[in-house]
């Protein structure tokens, strides 16, 4: 999917949400593990995919949820991703896996999620420099997603840290700046002189949790998506990030987890997701 096609499905649907599918085997309603045993996870999303999609541009199931299940879990995952592509194929499907490898490992990482798995993008660490985010970049319409500027509260142990501005890299606004940023400025500007044009490449991790941060970092990246978990069990405000972070085609995804997916453990949990999304939507619908 290019970044048209994804801003026109945000303005189409008048929402910019994400749902997080963090599929917890202990959290599922437990009259979905008696009917479907060990398929259970799969059943639980395809309820929520469901009763969400009407309001949803994208889905995120956090890879982690999954591999702890070994072979079952994976299976599950492939099938919740082939549910969305053949039921709902206008909606952006993430791999929150955070890979951050290098070489032959990333390449491979980059085909598991984008040709075996047939994700969207995959949410990148980028401690290892360009050579861990530039495999993911190389098919017309995948996405690599760097975390910058994250949610939790031990980011600022690096993230916010006072680098130099990097040679042959040079910023001609400050001579130093903080790591978050200078990923931010150095992976665009690598992508942009290898790929071209980046926004249908290249998205950035930016928490809601911080707001003030996403007004900074539009400054100098004001035409890139940001995936901006955060929102609702985090305590990031929906209004603060817009009015910080949304750009002439929208500019976000906010994600939420938790607060949709387990909005109810009963009979109604389908249900209680569709209202939960259905509430958020109307926010960002207003703010748009």
């Amino acid at each position: 999917m290019i970044y048209t096609e994804l801003y026109e499905n945000i303005r189409r649907k008048g929402s910019f949400l994400c749902v997080g599918l963090d599929t917890d085997p202990a959290k599922i309603p437990a009259c979905v593990r008696e009917r479907h045993g060990d398929a259970s996870m799969l059943a639980f999303n395809k309820a929520v995919i469901d009763a969400t999609a009407a309001y949803a541009v994208a889905y995120k199931p956090n890879i982690a949820f999954y591999e702890a299940e070994g072979v079952s879990g994976w299976q599950q995952l492939a099938e919740t991703v082939r549910y969305i592509r053949s039921t709902y194929p206008d909606i952006f499907i993430i791999a929150d896996a955070k890979r951050g490898d290098i070489g032959n490992t990333a390449d491979r990482y980059a085909r598991a999620f984008f040709e075996t798995m047939d994700f969207d993008a995959v949410t990148l660490a980028p401690y290892m420099g360009s050579d861990s985010i530039r495999p993911f970049l190389k098919r017309e319409g995948r996405w690599g997603i760097v975390l910058a500027m994250t949610s939790n509260k031990s980011a600022e142990e690096f993230e916010t840290l006072t680098v130099c501005s990097a040679s042959g890299h040079s910023h001609p606004d400050t001579a130093s700046m903080p790591l978050y940023e200078r990923i931010i400025r150095d992976t665009v500007s690598s992508v942009d002189s290898e790929f071209g044009d980046s926004r249908s490449r290249l998205m950035f991790v930016v928490g809601a949790t911080r707001p003030e941060k996403l007004a900074e970092i539009r400054r100098y990246c004001p035409d890139h998506f940001f995936l901006v978990p955060g929102v609702g069990a985090q305590g990031g405000s929906l209004e603060e990030v817009a009015r910080h972070g949304l750009n002439s085609h929208c500019g976000l995804l906010v994600n939420s987890s938790r607060g949709i997916i387990y909005a109810s453990s009963g009979e109604d949990f389908a249900e209680a997701a569709g209202a939960a999304a259905a509430d958020l939507a109307a926010q960002m619908r207003a703010l748009l």
